[in-house]
């Protein structure tokens, strides 16, 4: 693993304290309009703006010679920045790439706006995290979220046995186990620590405020039965790209390599799967914590196959929740990056 420079780190752990206090005194509704702004930059500008050229011609002191730039300084400077715009145009890209085969039949204003839309949600989403946890708290969450069909998944939290609740990277991925904690009940969210080590603790704090506890993914393995032992809800992204070893399942009528431990781990230890979203209402911070499906473990106690059967489970209604609002998935998110094997075969 690459080295990291600490002084760096920190310094850009200054720039998002910064933020962080800047949009901490701004009303919610006008960072969230700032934000929105930013995504539709993101979406647009990059097509728009050219590369920077520095020509071979040019004297060793381009423009700036009079405070004495040098010529390689502009060319590396040319050079990062296209290098930025070059990955800012393949997330519009691939964003609408996804979308398009997720959604044959949509025309291509549709695809734009909901490639729109997601980019616009995720800018959102980022300023939610330094705002919310003065928002979502024990006597004020219900101002900013509501409900929708929860009396199942809330008797199996309340039983007290353990319960896998997953998500996906849709709508805001930290307000459901967040307002679930903040509720009173006693939930862990498996997480990937930033490599920033000063923002991923200040970033961890925060999330912390509501009660949530966190789980390092890469200890998942070895606390998960524990939580799930004492009655504790484990909380998972479950729409991640798992690799070469993950099960492949249909997603949005492609297959998609998908992670196999939240259904061993259901069948270990014979939890139910909780699948919803907390899906923002309108364009302010409110959101509907909504569960469209609990599977109970009676569920697969029959099938042939399991593992492969629960995977789908709740793939499925997970590509459900997100066909009622697509622009509040994350389309730039890489699901599909992964491909079967015999794909790979009949393309070659």
């Amino acid at each position: 693993m690459k080295q990291r420079n600490r002084v760096v780190d920190y310094i850009l752990y200054l720039v998002v304290r910064t933020f962080a206090a800047i949009f901490g005194l701004i009303p919610v509704r006008v960072s969230l309009s700032i934000a929105r702004g930013m995504g539709t930059c993101w979406f647009y500008l990059p097509r728009q703006l050219p590369e920077i050229r520095i020509p071979d011609w040019s004297p060793r002191y381009v423009l700036l010679r009079w405070i004495r730039v040098p010529l390689k300084w502009a060319g590396s400077v040319a050079r990062a920045s296209n290098k930025a715009l070059g990955r800012f145009r393949e997330h519009r890209n691939r964003a609408e790439l996804h979308i398009r085969d997720a959604f044959p039949d949509a025309s291509n204003a549709k695809i734009e706006r909901i490639a729109l839309e997601s980019m616009q949600q995720l800018c959102m989403m980022v300023i939610e995290v330094f705002v919310s946890p003065r928002l979502i708290t024990r006597w004020a969450w219900h101002d900013y979220v509501e409900t929708r069909d929860l009396a199942d998944a809330i008797r199996a939290l309340a039983d007290k046995r353990g319960c896998i609740l997953l998500t996906g990277h849709y709508g805001n991925i930290e307000v459901l186990g967040t307002s679930l904690a903040t509720i009173g009940f006693d939930m862990t969210a498996v997480m990937r620590p930033l490599d920033n080590r000063y923002i991923n603790q200040f970033l961890t704090r925060r999330r912390r405020y509501g009660g949530l506890k966190l789980l390092d993914k890469g200890g998942a393995t070895q606390h998960a039965p524990e939580i799930l032992e004492s009655g504790a809800g484990l909380c998972f992204i479950a729409d991640q790209n798992a690799g070469r070893k993950g099960i492949f399942v249909d997603f949005f009528g492609r297959k998609a390599s998908t992670y196999k431990s939240i259904a061993l781990l259901a069948m270990r230890f014979e939890v139910p799967i909780i699948v919803g979203c907390a899906r923002r209402i309108g364009r302010d911070f409110k959101y509907e914590m909504h569960v469209n499906r609990v599977i109970q473990p009676a569920e697969w106690a029959d099938k042939d196959d399991p593992l492969r059967w629960i995977t789908q489970e709740y793939t499925s209604y997970l590509e459900a929740l997100i066909r009622e609002a697509p622009g509040q998935y994350l389309w730039i998110h890489r699901r599909w990056k992964t491909r079967p094997k015999d794909e790979l075969a009949g393309a070659a």
